[in-house]
């Protein structure tokens, strides 16, 4: 367990402490609740679009980077479908440059008509060089809008299109700011070489006196259950065949999640998994594969991805593909490869937990999904579940009405 103490401003900003005076370094990393499921059609894409407006200025910080360079510090950025995360690592005895850093694009980020021109057209250019102009790179896009009606996981975090990067306009960006940049929508992790009595000063020094958000966030529609197998047929100048096939699965603290956590484990995690052996390695269809699940907060999607081999069809690849699948829920899951799965879970936690960040990190998720305990309960949970609650649930989630299927098809230039 990563040992933290935990205090609330009055303002709802949430601080979690994580003491290690092994080091004489010091993270700060802010947790915004926001992702693109909280963006709705012809606004997608602004939660990631913000991660590049964060780093431009605000009021008393012309150059981000720059900055924080001046005390040797370091920073970066995410954004998936639930949250936006920043992280800032510097020698401890500079925290203070990071909590006023990080208070001044909470409270008054620049966004002039040129910030947002600019970022704009940076995040464009970006998805047509990642999306558009990869081979396969448009593929997440087929299958979350084939995968999902209603929900907005229906399009991926760079946005649906680009039309609705270019549409933005300032007052949707400035919207967007004020709903879910504010401290009660966020949580701040300080980790390293400092006090729990310091940190307390300076969140309140920093932060006390920014404002929480008085603006309602938008109703997320959910999901209804899928009745019937939905297929897509994608052609493209692509090398060969590939296979997407995705099934609804449980969100991340729902019950089932663990164990579709599992089913990818055992299934497609590494050279020795059974996809891997059966369908690469003793077979002549598949060039590669691979499953995993998506990771949400609400119900997501349980994902089994290849690359055919030259001449053969995604179509051939995928009654391949369901034949080792069922096999698997017919069987027995041996003693010994569930303990393998098991013990590779355990060596990644002890692996992620090494670096300073990564526990940072892990604490703001965690609690931001409501306890930072569950960091520790979900991994002992995991490697408690019993091989007949994987098969029962895989039952319950690998079934073809459950599926949605994406044929991206190669054809001659």
């Amino acid at each position: 367990m990563i040992n933290y103490q935990r205090f609330v401003l009055d303002n709802g900003l949430e601080v979690l402490v994580h003491e290690d005076h092994s080091t004489k370094m010091a993270v700060l990393n802010i947790l915004y609740k926001v992702g693109s499921r909280n963006e709705i059609p012809g606004k997608t894409g602004l939660a990631h679009y913000f991660e590049h407006l964060m780093f431009g200025s605000s009021k008393n910080v012309p150059v981000f980077d720059t900055a924080l360079e001046r005390v040797g510090g370091s920073c970066n950025a995410f954004t998936n479908t639930d949250i936006t995360n920043y992280y800032i690592t510097l020698p401890a005895v500079n925290i203070e440059t990071a909590f006023w850093l990080e208070s001044d694009r909470m409270l008054q980020l620049n966004l002039s008509e040129k910030t947002i021109e600019t970022q704009r057209k940076v995040v464009i250019e970006e998805f047509k060089q990642r999306y558009l102009n990869q081979p396969y790179g448009d593929v997440f896009h087929h299958i979350r809008g084939l995968a999902f009606d209603i929900h907005p996981y229906q399009w991926p975090t760079i946005g649906k299109d680009i039309e609705d990067i270019v549409n933005y306009t300032k007052e949707d960006v400035e919207e967007f700011y004020f709903t879910h940049y504010r401290p009660d929508n966020a949580i701040m992790v300080v980790a390293g070489d400092v006090t729990f009595d310091q940190v307390e000063v300076l969140a309140k020094k920093w932060f006390g006196d920014i404002p929480s958000s008085s603006m309602p966030k938008k109703t997320i529609s959910q999901e209804m259950p899928q009745k019937a197998k939905k297929v897509l047929t994608v052609e493209s100048e692509v090398p060969t065949d590939a296979l997407y096939k995705v099934y609804h699965m449980p969100g991340k603290l729902k019950e089932g999640y663990l164990q579709a956590d599992l089913i990818t484990d055992i299934l497609g995690f590494g050279r020795s998994s059974i996809l891997e052996q059966k369908l690469v390695k003793n077979g002549n269809i598949f060039a590669s594969i691979g499953a995993y699940i998506f990771g949400t907060v609400d119900p997501g999607l349980l994902v089994f991805s290849g690359k055919m081999e030259k001449g053969q069809t995604a179509e051939w690849a995928e009654n391949a593909l369901d034949e080792v699948v069922q096999e698997f829920l017919e069987s027995i899951i041996p003693g010994d490869t569930l303990t393998k799965v098991k013990n590779q879970a355990e060596a990644m936690k002890t692996y992620e937990s090494v670096q300073l960040l990564n526990r940072a990190m892990s604490l703001a998720y965690y609690a931001h999904l409501g306890d930072p305990e569950l960091y520790q309960t979900s991994y002992e949970k995991k490697t408690q579940i019993p091989a007949e609650s994987i098969l029962d649930w895989g039952k319950e989630i690998l079934k073809e009405e459950n599926a949605s299927t994406v044929y991206y098809k190669a054809v001659a230039k």
